[in-house]
């Protein structure tokens, strides 16, 4: 059976791609400024922490904008939500190194627990933002 796909449909889904792209860079840009270790530099000396923790930002930041890519009604919708799922995302980081301090030095260590739990409350935060923005 084959599908036939309308001109629209391919340049739209080229739209959200490069779009969904550049954003996930700009977020992985903002996030990785914004936490006062070097995510990228520990990641290259084979720091497993912050693998893990950059990785649960990541995920919590793209399951909103996939979400919201599904259902936006236009390109400024869709860059609004973005913005929204940085600001949770920094908002969740912002809170968890206030509420458990031990967590920057941890990653900065290496200590994985600790960069799970940080994984863990960045991923749920991003399904819960993603749950928000379909209502």
């Amino acid at each position: 059976m084959a599908i036939a796909l309308d001109h629209n449909i391919i340049i739209n889904y080229g739209i959200y791609l490069v779009l969904s792209m550049v954003y996930l860079a700009l977020f992985s840009w903002i996030y990785i400024r914004f936490t006062p270790y070097d995510e990228i530099g520990l990641i290259r000396e084979g720091n497993m922490a912050a693998a893990v923790s950059l990785t649960g930002a990541l995920l919590g930041f793209a399951i909103p904008v996939a979400i919201v890519i599904a259902h936006s009604v236009n390109l400024a919708d869709m860059a609004a939500w973005a913005l929204m799922a940085t600001m949770v995302q920094l908002f969740v980081f912002s809170v968890l190194r206030k509420v458990l301090g031990f967590v920057v030095d941890d990653i900065k260590a290496g200590k994985v627990p600790s960069a799970l739990l940080l994984a863990a409350f960045s991923s749920v935060a991003g399904i819960l933002n993603a749950a928000c923005m379909t209502y």
